[in-house]
């Protein structure tokens, strides 16, 4: 981490320029040294608590691990939830009711009264009702129709906790819409190193903003606890996602105790005293505590004992697989640490087996089951589930219109923007002028709501996904009108000077977590990820007419070589469905007044070079492009100089790999399967599943969430990473390399099996034989030999490929060709591949 003590030392840094100003900081609050007890607003209630003590005396040890159990709707009926006294479900990212992603409010809601009904139908003592989880993100946001606000990044650049309390009731109204009573928000993430993938889940780098808006987000969503416009909150992911080091998902957080503490930690202390009822354990590790899944010393000791917290702990999607010497369905680690309740999607009923064996052999004390159950029975209760309501009774079930909030979202887009740059005030432009729009995401709504965007990754939409909703050519459009209007994704042909003014909308297309991470060796460079919008820009910039750049991004960004071919540069980041919100500050009135004007500021600082991160505000060496709390207005008298536009043509760091798939690296090279005659491309679909003449696949999880393609052979069929051209291979990536995957064998294969580069093909059936129900292996095999066979080394657009003749099932992941590799002791021999 950078210099975090520097953070503890100061407090708010208030709007700051980095082209010139003061620097404003209230008096520094003297740091924690341990975490706090905290006194909650949702009080414990005698009658309640005998009332819970009695029902867990009745319960049977499987009735109480099936409370304890969240599958994923994909994976279970509601006649499971009665069979197995199921307590929870879950629906990921991109999962819907019967599978259809237009499912309807009415749809959803029928299917929450199923598990509901089926809920109240067991043989237990006492009926529990099930509680449904959803991530609903930035709105509603895995539901066809509902109304999208930006994402946290630009609810954090607004300044406005009411605006965020407000959104959360919106939601939670949504959420209710759709007979769904628990949402997996807030995130109250402090990123300090803005390569990480969900840089745009969190406010700010500053905790300070964190903090301000963490207790109205939970009082937001949670109301009353009872009332039909509320639902329950889960204050995420405890702790220290955001500070993991390089900015790895699920990676190491280096912070000292005290860093965590005043730092990483400052949002939950305002969520808790406004009563959040749940907190979402984290997928990173910090330092010696291991991953947090399994640290009882951060989720039981600081969390309920140090804190005061009697709510629930939830775990992440299969976060207990990722704790040393667990499975994703196997962890007496995990719950003994004090996760009461664990999000296992697909393997629950074998995580259900596991648990009940593992309490009957001592492993897990019956007393941490109990107390995992009456934390779930409390949420319960003071939630009103046991008040006899089905989902549908709920006054907003099936109104597919609770689920639109279009004027606050609205609203929220036009205080988010930051404006970074406006020489010779060329904004607000007029009315009535006529207007060129260039680049992908002027007309692109999936560009412009960005990840957990009805889909998980925010990946494989269409603009007809979005039935209420405009884009910012929409906004343009209806201001200037169809007549002055042309639009133009790369500007070609066009004649520039037949126009009053250029809009440029470019910037990040949609990822989540995993996809997200940009990795230690990468840049912070717009153009090297999207050269189109660098294209695009040199086409129109010069002409002797303004050019206005928006840029749609989910974090700070190295674009100095944009900025210099722009008059004027809004930092848009993902505004959601309300493109119009833009067009609100952009244009003046007809009358030729300012409409609005910006009010953005940065929460997060902008880099000057391409590998300037970490960066943040308080640090020793602090010298951002664009400072903490920088942003214009209509009054500013700033003007961006040109700037230095050299960035490192290899990379920021040393890497001695050159990914081919995995989720951090989509472009290069795609994957293909071909069986009977048939070849399909696997695409961005995570949910899709391909059923061939001789093999399935689908998507499943060795590292990370979706992170791999599990293909279950019944004839001959292959696999391929295929580019429509050879990429030459770097020659560090040649010195003693090897190509490197990892690997879960299931089914053992009952033929033969090649792995293969290019037109070079290796038999690897016995090593894979080998590999048969031992769990993830990384296979490496050394270049050298494939070269014994005849390849050349020097450029692939095949690089790696795996056929089998007969039965087998296998998963794959993290496919990438490693320098130094074939050296280490782990390395198979060419002997081993004939």
């Amino acid at each position: 981490m950078n210099s975090h003590n520097h953070i503890l030392r100061r407090a708010v840094v208030a709007a700051t320029l980095a082209l010139g100003a003061n620097v404003i900081a209230a008096p520094a609050a003297k740091p924690l040294t341990d975490w706090p007890h905290i006194t909650s607003a949702v009080k414990q209630d005698k009658a309640m608590e005998a009332r819970i003590k009695q029902i867990v005396a009745g319960m049977t040890l499987a009735q109480k691990i099936g409370q304890m159990t969240q599958p994923e709707i994909k994976y279970i009926t509601p006649d499971d939830i009665r069979k197995y006294y199921i307590g929870s479900v879950l629906n990921g990212g991109g999962s819907w009711a019967n599978g259809n992603k237009h499912a309807s409010a009415a749809d959803w809601v029928k299917l929450a009264d199923a598990y509901y009904d089926a809920s109240m139908r067991t043989d237990m003592k006492v009926q529990i009702p099930v509680i449904w989880g959803i991530d609903a993100m930035h709105g509603n946001s895995n539901m066809y129709g509902a109304t999208l606000f930006p994402h946290n990044i630009g609810l954090g650049a607004a300044r406005d906790p009411k605006l965020v309390g407000d959104m959360a009731r919106s939601v939670a109204r949504a959420v209710r819409a759709t007979g769904i009573d628990w949402v997996f928000a807030p995130t109250l993430a402090v990123v300090r190193d803005d390569r990480w993938g969900r840089t745009y889940e969190s406010f700010s780098e500053d905790p300070a903003i964190v903090k301000e808006y963490a207790g109205e987000y939970v009082k937001g969503l949670q109301g009353d606890l009872k009332s039909d416009n509320t639902v329950v909150a889960t204050a995420k992911h405890f702790v220290g996602d955001g500070g993991t080091f390089e900015g790895k998902d699920r990676g190491l957080n280096k912070s000292t105790p005290e860093e965590m503490i005043n730092i990483h930690a400052q949002g939950y202390y305002p969520a808790l005293a406004a009563g959040v009822q749940t907190v979402m354990a984290s997928f990173n590790s910090w330092n010696d505590y291991g991953k947090l899944h399994g640290s009882r010393e951060l989720l039981t000791v600081a969390l309920k004992e140090k804190m005061g917290f009697d709510g629930l702990v939830v775990s992440d999607w299969n976060g207990i697989g990722e704790v040393t010497g667990c499975e994703e369905d196997s962890c007496a680690a995990s719950i003994n640490a004090g996760v009461d309740l664990i999000m296992v999607p697909e393997k629950w009923k074998s995580f259900i087996a596991n648990t009940i064996a593992q309490v009957e052999k001592g492993e897990i004390p019956m007393s941490r089951i109990d107390d995992a159950v009456t934390r779930i029975l409390r949420v319960k209760l003071r939630a009103g589930l046991f008040d006899g309501k089905k989902p549908s009774q709920n006054i907003y079930a099936g109104k597919q219109e609770a689920m639109q909030d279009r004027a606050l979202a609205r609203k929220a887009v036009r205080e988010s923007l930051v404006l970074l740059k406006n020489n010779g005030n060329v904004l607000p432009l007029a009315r009535g002028k006529k207007i060129l729009v260039v680049g992908k995401s002027a007309d692109n709504m999936s560009n412009q709501s960005g990840g957990w965007s009805l889909t998980w990754q925010g990946t494989d939409n269409k603009n007809s996904d979005y039935p209420f909703s405009d884009t910012i050519l929409a906004g343009v459009q209806e201001v200037v009108g169809k007549d002055n209007l042309t639009y133009s994704e790369n500007a070609a042909g066009v004649d520039v000077g037949k126009y009053d003014a250029v809009i440029a909308v470019i910037g990040e297309t949609p990822y989540a977590e995993g996809d997200g991470d940009i990795g230690p060796a990468g840049t912070l460079r717009l153009s090297g990820r999207h050269p189109e919008d660098l294209a695009v820009l040199r086409a129109v910039s010069g002409k002797g007419k303004p050019v206005v750049t928006v840029l749609i991004t989910g974090r700070p960004l190295y674009t100095n070589d944009i900025i210099n071919l722009s008059d004027s540069v809004v930092a848009a980041w993902l505004p959601g469905t309300e493109g119009k919100g833009v067009i609100d500050v952009l244009f003046r009135k007809a009358d030729g007044k300012v409409n609005a004007d910006f009010r953005g500021k940065l929460s997060f600082s902008w880099p000057k070079s391409a590998c300037q991160t970490p960066l943040n505000v308080g640090d020793a060496d602090y010298a951002p492009l664009f400072k903490y709390g920088y942003g214009l207005n209509y009054h500013s008298k700033v003007s961006v100089p040109q700037l230095d536009t050299s960035y490192p043509e290899g990379g920021c760091g040393k890497s001695l790999a050159v990914p081919v798939y995995n989720p951090t690296d989509r472009a290069t090279y795609g994957l293909y399967v071909s069986s009977g005659g048939q070849r399909v491309a696997l695409g961005a679909d995570l949910n899709a599943v391909f059923n061939l003449p001789t093999v399935k696949v689908e998507t499943a999880q060795i590292n990370t969430q979706q992170d791999a393609k599990r293909l279950t052979w019944t004839g001959p069929a292959k696999l391929e990473a295929q580019a429509s051209k050879a990429h030459k291979l770097p020659a560090f990536a040649g010195t003693d390399g090897a190509l490197q995957f990892d690997a879960i064998v299931t089914a053992a294969p009952q033929g033969k099996v090649l792995i293969g580069m290019e037109t070079v093909e290796l038999d690897a059936g016995p090593v894979l034989k080998q590999m048969s129900g031992k769990g993830k292996q990384t296979v490496k095999i050394p270049l050298a030999c494939f070269a014994a066979k005849g390849l050349p080394l020097a450029a692939f657009s095949t690089p790696f490929s795996v056929a089998a003749d007969a039965p087998f099932t296998a998963t794959f992941a993290n496919i990438q060709i490693v320098g130094g590799a074939a050296k280490d002791k782990d390395a198979l021999a060419c002997a081993d591949l004939k």
